[in-house]
This record gives structure tokens, C-alpha cells and sequence, in this order.
């Protein structure tokens, strides 16, 4: 159970259909929606904050808040996701400049 997941769950509110993690798991394509740890780690403090909430007050305080907060962690995730990728591309890209300067200093 990923982080996101275990907030909406535990509070009792369930996971907005319209989630990121919501369409991957209806498309059933095997995909397993697994949260970058700071993202997890964010989201867990989150959920203890909206927990005290709801203690203190009721669930329909973070009731509207909770998709939201849903949403800005999945596209934080995402960032995280992306800028692995972007720097895993720039490794190649590097290694590639490396092996052409390499070429061109011996056709020199």
C-alpha cells in the first residue's frame, strides 16, 4: 500500500476516482503505484496532521482537502520520477559527448 493510499484508507474517506493511482490500478496492466520515499515520508506526515484534525474536529474538515493533497503528492511523484529519468539521460548524453571528443581527438 503506497503512501497515498494508506492516508485515504485510514481516514476513513477512501481514494478520489479521478487519482493517478485510482486509473493505474483500474487499467490492471500490472503496474504497481509505488511512491518515491520522500514522497512517502511526506505523505505520512500528512496523514498524521489530518489524523489530529479529524480527531479534533471531524472528517469533514479535510474531507475537500484530501483529494487535493492527493494530487500534489502524485504530481510530486511524478517530478521525482521524471527528473530520475532526465538525469539518467544525461548520463548518456555525457558518455556519448565523451566517446565523439575522443573520435574526433584521434581523426586529428
Amino acid at each position: 500500500m503506497n503512501a497515498e493510499e494508506y492516508i485515504l484508507s485510514s481516514s476513513g474517506l477512501g481514494l478520489p476516482e479521478d487519482s493517478e493511482y485510482m486509473r493505474e490500478q483500474s487499467h490492471g496492466n500490472g503496474n504497481q503505484a509505488v511512491m518515491n520515499e520522500k514522497v512517502q515520508s511526506l505523505a505520512g506526515s500528512i496523514y498524521e496532521e489530518f489524523e489530529s484534525m479529524i480527531l479534533r474536529y471531524d472528517t469533514d474538515v479535510v474531507k475537500s482537502l484530501m483529494p487535493l493533497i492527493v494530487n500534489v503528492l502524485e504530481s510530486l511523484d511524478l517530478s521525482y520520477t521524471e527528473i530520475q529519468e532526465y538525469e539518467v539521460e544525461l548520463e548518456l548524453l555525457k558518455e556519448d559527448n565523451e566517446q565523439l571528443v575522443t573520435q574526433y581527438e584521434r581523426k586529428r
